[in-house]
């Protein structure tokens, strides 16, 4: 019996192990790393960069540990390290196609992170076809996909990478003063931070509090988690969606005043999402975070005093 089982589950290996032009997914793509949606007239699709683990003590270095704890057991995670998901998004819209956010990249290695190009890839997405990048912050995990060996040199000459200018000035001279980082993270932030702008510099189409990237598609400087945090809000067709960055996260919308470790302005993080949950919820449109778990694809609702996130249902 048990050679009979192993003989089916060789055969059934084979049979997804597939050619470039099979429908059948490879063994490595079993779990889904892409998910695409349409916003009016705008396409959009949130790609999985990986998973990054970090102590579970980052979601809420300002709650109390007895209630962050049951917090985590009720959310069936585990108490100490998580996985917090990597997602961007891909956005096309008149003629553009438009990059938000390149994921960890190798900068600082993780094993179950830095996947964007080859998914890009995967889902047929040339980097020569990018005409625009907007970043969200600076963070690493929201830049370093572009840092990777062999990507500038791929990108169109032309690009144009969209950030809040206040953004920039920040890295110039950053300040870890408040944040609740494990050792380690922020000098590798600061090291990425400093590459980048060297990299890239010369590409920066910077704003002050707002610009629209194309047609439907807006960058938004919320601040908070860094002072030229952005969010990218998109409008087509009486649809709305809004990537949301580090605004949100998985604990945010049962504890909105729960300060994430990684915020450089705890309290004004904890104002601007508490503002934006409470916008979303009246105004029922779709939300998508880097942080929440793939696809992130779903809905607010007010709970009381806080708010509950709703998933959508994955359209197939």
């Amino acid at each position: 019996m048990n050679e009979m089982i192993r003989n089916t589950q060789e055969e059934i290996h084979m049979s997804l192990d597939y050619t470039s032009n099979s429908v059948r997914p490879r063994l490595d793509e079993l779990v889904p790393s892409r998910y695409a949606l349409q916003i009016g007239n705008i396409d959009v699709l949130v790609v999985s960069d990986g998973v990054l683990m970090l102590p579970g003590a980052m979601l809420a270095h300002n709650a109390d540990p007895a209630t962050r704890a049951a917090w985590l057991k009720d959310n069936f995670l585990p108490p100490d390290a998580l996985d917090w998901a990597l997602n961007v998004v891909v956005v096309r819209s008149g003629g553009r196609t438009i990059l938000v956010d390149a994921g960890m990249g190798v900068e600082f290695p993780v094993p179950k992170a830095g996947q964007l190009v080859h998914r890009l890839e995967a889902a047929g997405i040339d980097l020569a076809s990018v005409t625009d990048v907007v970043l969200t912050h600076m963070h690493m995990d929201h830049v370093g996909g572009l840092l990777v060996d062999g990507v500038k040199e791929r990108l169109r000459p032309d690009l144009r990478i969209h950030v809040a200018a206040a953004e920039v000035k920040f890295w110039e001279s950053p300040d870890f003063s408040r944040v609740s980082m494990p050792p380690g993270f922020p000098d590798a932030l600061r090291k990425t931070a400093k590459r980048f702008l060297n990299e890239y510099g010369s590409k920066f189409h910077t704003f002050e509090t707002e610009y629209e990237v194309a047609p439907g598609v807006v960058v938004c400087r919320t601040g908070g988690h860094t002072p030229g945090h952005s969010v990218v809000r998109l409008a087509s067709g009486g649809d709305r969606l809004t990537f949301a960055g580090d605004l949100v996260f998985a604990v945010g919308f049962e504890h909105p005043d729960w300060y994430n470790g990684f915020e450089h302005d705890p309290e004004e993080a904890a104002r601007v999402r508490t503002s934006l949950l409470r916008e979303l919820a009246a105004n029922r449109e779709l939300l998508v975070a880097t942080h929440m778990p793939f696809p992130s694809v779903g809905h607010v609702a007010v709970a009381g005093n806080a708010f509950r996130w709703v998933p959508a249902i994955w359209e197939y």
